[in-house]
């Protein structure tokens, strides 16, 4: 999911996992994963927007479940996992 977020940013794509890695992004880079630097503006709201588009009612649960996963990710990174 990071892999292809960092991949995405440097196409200059929005998808949901580059908006993620512009969500992480500080936290990200202070666990020494390098991150691009054009990451998206207001990528909380983008997100939620991308997911309203396609799961409608559903977006709220999912958006939820994606911060969840890089929450996670970025504790496993911070402690070299």
């Amino acid at each position: 999911m990071i892999d292809r977020g960092i991949r995405d940013l440097e196409n200059g794509e929005e998808t949901i996992e580059s908006l993620l890695v512009s969500i992480g992004a500080p936290r990200l880079r202070g666990a020494g994963i390098n991150v691009p630097k054009n990451t998206f503006e207001s990528p909380e709201h983008r997100l939620y927007a991308l997911l309203a588009q396609a799961d409608g009612d559903g977006a709220h649960s999912r958006y939820n479940s994606l911060i969840r996963r890089l929450v996670s990710f970025e504790r496993a990174a911070e402690c070299g996992l």
